[in-house]
């Protein structure tokens, strides 16, 4: 098997080409800088030259308060990009793998979202998202939409990496508490990917969307908190407190989902993959992202 990988500079392609390799499975990262895939043209050369088994889209448009101000910009990559990649792999009868996120639901329902859940995002990434996901559905039989959220890991812009930042810098910090949701490792994300790609290679049952989360729920608050007291624990942290204040105290750009925790019941039915306990890989996130012990 052998996997082409989009977005490989960002945390969830990185990881997979990283997990990859020491997996033995043949992969190709391509970085923006070597494949932007909102030309269409580029597109369709790496298929041809590179020859996969499987193509896994993690290319994206991810900064959410910055899509409110460039509409144009998170539609064509995390829209257009997504039904060029789709396209291609229509053309060379591939299947793709596609990430997608948790904000394309509201958070207005109180209990966790299956994959039977119609989606109607708040703004205009999780729109993006949306209708990048609508595009693979209309163009490709044979792929699989995986939505996760919260990604964080060593490297990278993520939660986990500017609330150590800010717990060097500050006494204490002010953190959301009442938006919850689910903390995912990246490494854990391209585990599960991997895990995806071997068993769809030759299947034509399992095509779809699946959820795939870190678990348990938590709020911003509560996992600032997690991360706070690892940094302590290595002595690495001036923050004595994290306050919690609500939404309304902390105005953003783009609305949030106040509750987009992701039922994981379909994936691990189908693929027998179990959600990860976030909190285990926090402390590895935290050592390294800290320059180790």
């Amino acid at each position: 098997m052998k996997l082409l990988v989009t977005g490989s500079n960002g945390q969830v392609g990185g990881a997979l080409v990283e997990g990859a390799e020491i997996a033995g499975v043949g992969v190709t990262g391509l970085d923006r800088a070597r494949l932007d895939i909102t030309d269409q043209d580029a597109v369709h050369r790496a298929i041809e030259e590179h020859q996969p088994d499987i193509v896994v889209n993690a290319a994206a448009y991810t900064s959410v308060d910055g899509a409110e101000d460039e509409p144009e910009k998170a539609f064509l990559v995390n829209r257009d990009g997504a039904r060029f990649l789709a396209r291609a792999c229509s053309d060379a009868y591939l299947p793709l793998i596609h990430l997608s996120t948790d904000y394309v639901f509201d958070g207005k329902k109180a209990i966790p979202y299956s994959e039977f859940d119609h989606p109607h995002p708040l703004g205009i990434y999780g729109r993006s998202k949306w209708e990048g996901e609508e595009a693979v559905r209309a163009t490709l039989h044979r792929h699989i939409i995986l939505r996760t959220s919260w990604v964080f890991s060593p490297r990278g812009s993520n939660f986990v990496r500017t609330m150590l930042r800010l717990a060097l810098e500050q006494d204490e910090l002010r953190v959301v508490s009442d938006q919850r949701g689910c903390p995912t490792p990246a490494e854990a994300i391209a585990d599960a990917i991997l895990t995806v790609s071997r068993e769809v290679v030759g299947d034509e049952e399992r095509w779809g969307t699946y959820h795939f989360a870190g678990q348990p729920a938590a709020t911003w608050h509560s996992f600032a908190e997690a991360v706070v007291g690892q940094a302590g624990a290595l002595g690495r942290c001036r923050a004595t407190r994290v306050i919690p204040i609500t939404t309304s105290q902390h105005p953003t750009r783009a609305r949030r989902p106040m509750h987009s925790v992701l039922s994981t019941e379909k994936i691990e039915a189908t693929f027998g993959i179990s959600p990860p306990d976030w909190r285990a890989s926090l402390l590895q996130t935290v050592s390294f992202a800290l320059g180790g012990p």
